[in-house]
């Protein structure tokens, strides 16, 4: 299978030159196949969370390089950065990072809004998105209505909005309950089916159990996988 993102020697260092420098990853290498499912596990300040950042473009290595998708982002300016995010990276996050006075169509619609979608398409688009995940009675409900895990299905189906290739998840189930957790498991399994590459950070053995691959950091470094 074609690789999809590769780390190659990366390092980041925090701080460089200072008292307070830091080296969260150090001379990191990682390959991740087109249509993976795959967990990464580390203890806090294991570099898991800042590999995830670099990962999606969020920010770029001190040293070595990250290549997503044949992109090397060490090479991109912020605009170049901004639409790889939009167009191929999709981003679930433990605390969903929705907009609470938005209901749950606005907020799968927020990205299609900046990608140029026109109101009919995006508004049709969100709708499906968020049937698929189950919340097809939930579609005007604003998040402060809605579950933890409901809160969270609307974070998928907004990272869905563009159809990226890849689905960053990090600790998608983290404050949820365990069916609740279990169903976001089932959510990512099944759009993995669907042939996108998905990457879960988690602190969860038994979340990571069920990706096809552990990969696991430590002090800045692949240690297993």
């Amino acid at each position: 299978m074609e690789t999809i993102v590769k780390c190659i020697d990366v390092w980041k260092i925090y701080n460089p030159g200072l008292p307070s420098e830091f080296d969260a990853l150090r001379g990191l290498n990682l390959s991740i196949k087109k249509g993976e499912l795959v967990s990464i596990m580390g203890a806090s300040g294991s570099g898991k969370s800042t590999l995830l950042n670099l990962i999606g473009g969020l920010d770029k290595p001190t040293k070595g390089k990250v290549i997503i998708d044949s992109h090397d982002l060490s090479k991109m300016d912020e605009n170049e950065m901004a639409v790889l995010r939009r167009n191929k990276i999709g981003f679930v996050f433990q605390s969903f990072n929705l907009i609470n006075s938005f209901t749950a169509m606005q907020n799968v619609e927020l990205p299609m809004i900046f990608n140029g979608i026109e109101i009919e398409g995006r508004k049709e688009k969100a709708r499906k998105i968020l049937t698929e995940v189950g919340l097809e009675k939930k579609l005007e409900n604003k998040s402060t209505k809605l579950s933890g895990g409901e809160t969270q299905r609307v974070s998928i189906a907004r990272a869905l909005a563009n159809d990226p290739q890849i689905i960053l998840a990090d600790e998608p189930t983290g404050n949820l309950d365990s069916k609740s957790g279990k169903h976001i498991m089932e959510i990512l399994k099944k759009l993995n089916k669907d042939g996108r590459t998905i990457i879960v950070v988690t602190h969860d053995i038994k979340i990571a159990k069920q990706t096809k691959r552990i990969i696991r950091i430590a002090d800045g470094k692949v240690v297993g996988k």
